[in-house]
């Protein structure tokens, strides 16, 4: 095939070329290879280490009277082969969550019903129901209407169509709590957005492709953080809170990370659009027409609104509603979830009219991702059963002497290790798991209000934007092609950076004007 032929089989403005399936298959590198071929036996050698205690006696262990020390032996090494294969990624994340179910059955460390009663934990009912209701987002077309809708208003300024996407993120955010999911529906738009600019990746790259893929992945992860179904792993930090005898509701998540979400966001786009890849006014200025013609054109293939569509909005912001309001009419947000799943997968009853908008089988559910969670909570419930982080973290404080550390330095120091476990883990899950209880752990210790420190912790865990292989959506974003693995790094670091700075300004100053005991010093 001739190059003017191929050139002519790819067209840029058509957003079907821009879906997942058709990104190329990012193959790990050298290192990465050995690292997964070195987990699995790193994990059985780690477990056995444990388990059997070639490792010696821990004095911690030995002393407490809480539990049998031969359970807190088998727990450490539960945990810390865990972490093997899930960093590792020797195995599928949800493989190892299995291993550990049954590792934790067979050891003694949990009886059956307790670690198998965790997949019908809360939690658990709220990550399903949160996944229906999404489904009927997608079904219905209505997310992807609002997402052509808004983009189609902005015109051709491009920094306008920049902070339409950001807003859209944060608009997303409350409903779809997969960071890929929406990677996934905003990405065909934005690459058409791009190739109108002139950036269809490669050789043709410019700033506003780099920032338009750049602004977007960032806004999606950090838009997670905003609501606490944001993510999995904001649900599970919420549920180790909750274990630890602290309830954090929906509307305290909201109300303390919500509006710092934007600020960040909004700084991200001001300082990418204007020092770290300014946009230039050459390159400002369309460079294939028809762009905005071809997303008229999907938007017209919607029709005109539908009945399904009206009643999946309806059903999603009463939802939010009662949300938003959970700590005053006292329904908790996993019932909620379910009232909403249950609406939009009603079906027609005694003739009346259907409230329902999609069917069982239209909902997509990564059961792989629950599977993966369902581990994961055992594993923190045989973390809270043997109390072993606690149990390392009060006898490392007294031998540091912490105490001697202001506020403030501890705080900084929790947050700039949680942020930097973003660089090395993709595991945002796994991420929280090791480092959540630790930092409980570290306010209870010292007396401070564990919602006050905590909370704005919290913030942290979602912020997986540095490196492709920091998040799905990073490296899904990375396939695109409008940036070099540098130009990521140096956005990216500037923006963390950017975000603990902020972090402890916010938690210091505005986060007592909304109630919170989170004073730094």
């Amino acid at each position: 095939m001739s190059q003017a032929a191929s050139t002519k089989a790819f067209d840029p403005l058509d957003i079907s070329n821009y879906s997942l399936e058709k990104l190329p298959e990012l193959k790990g590198g050298v290192w990465m290879d050995r690292i997964k071929f070195a987990g699995i036996p790193l994990g059985i050698i780690s477990f056995l280490y444990f388990y059997l205690q070639w490792c010696g006696p821990i004095g911690v262990f030995e002393e407490q009277t809480k539990v049998p020390p031969e359970h807190c032996y088998a727990a450490l090494g539960i945990f810390v082969s865990s972490l093997v294969l899930w960093l590792s990624e020797a195995i599928p994340n949800y493989l190892t969550s299995f291993l550990i179910i049954v590792a934790t059955i067979l050891t003694g460390v949990m009886k059956m019903r307790p670690a198998f009663a965790m997949l019908g934990e809360p939690v658990m009912i709220l990550n399903i129901a949160s996944f229906i209701m999404a489904s009927a987002l997608v079904v219905t077309g209505l997310a992807k209407r609002i997402c052509l809708y808004v983009v189609l208003s902005m015109g051709n300024n491009v920094t306008l169509i920049l902070a339409c996407f950001i807003a859209l993120n944060l608009l997303l955010g409350a409903f779809i709590s997969a960071t890929s999911a929406k990677t996934a529906l905003l990405l065909p738009l934005f690459m058409v957005i791009s190739a109108m600019y002139g950036s269809t990746g490669g050789e043709s790259r410019n700033n506003v492709g780099r920032n338009m893929v750049l602004q977007n992945l960032l806004a999606n992860n950090v838009s997670a953080s905003a609501f606490i179904t944001g993510s999995a792993a904001n649900l599970l930090a919420a549920q180790l809170l909750e274990n630890a005898g602290y309830k954090v509701y929906y509307s305290d998540w909201l109300m303390a990370l919500l509006p710092l979400s934007i600020i960040q966001c909004a700084f991200a786009w001001y300082t990418g659009t204007r020092w770290i890849f300014p946009i230039r006014k050459e390159d400002s200025k369309p460079k294939l027409s028809g762009g905005h013609q071809r997303l008229q054109q999907e938007l017209g293939k919607l029709g005109p609104v539908s009945s399904a569509e009206i009643r999946a909005g309806i059903v999603f912001l009463t939802v939010l509603l009662l949300w938003g309001t959970d700590r005053y009419h006292g329904i908790r947000a996993e019932v909620t979830a379910l009232m909403g799943a249950i609406a939009v997968l009603m079906p027609a009853v005694c003739k009346l009219p259907r409230i329902g908008v999609i069917k069982w089988n239209d909902a997509d559910i990564p059961w792989h991702m629950l599977m993966f969670s369902w581990g994961a909570y055992v594993l923190g419930g045989l973390m809270d059963k043997t109390d072993i982080v606690g149990l390392w973290m009060h006898y490392s404080l007294d031998t540091w002497n912490a105490a001697s550390l202001p506020k403030v330095a501890v705080f900084a120091l929790l947050a700039s290790l949680f942020a930097l476990t973003t660089l090395v883990s993709e595991s945002k899950t796994a991420r929280t798991i090791v480092l959540f209880p630790i930092i409980i752990s570290v306010a209870k210790k010292f007396g401070w209000d564990v919602i006050g420190f905590c909370l704005p912790m919290a913030f942290l865990i979602n912020q997986v934007y540095v490196l492709y292989f920091n998040s799905k959506p990073a490296n899904i974003s990375y396939l695109t092609n409008q940036y070099t693995s540098w130009e990521s790094f140096k956005f990216g670091m500037f923006q963390l950076v950017a975000c603990v700075l902020m972090l402890i300004l916010w938690t210091q100053y505005v986060m007592p004007l909304m109630g919170f005991d989170s004073r730094l010093w």
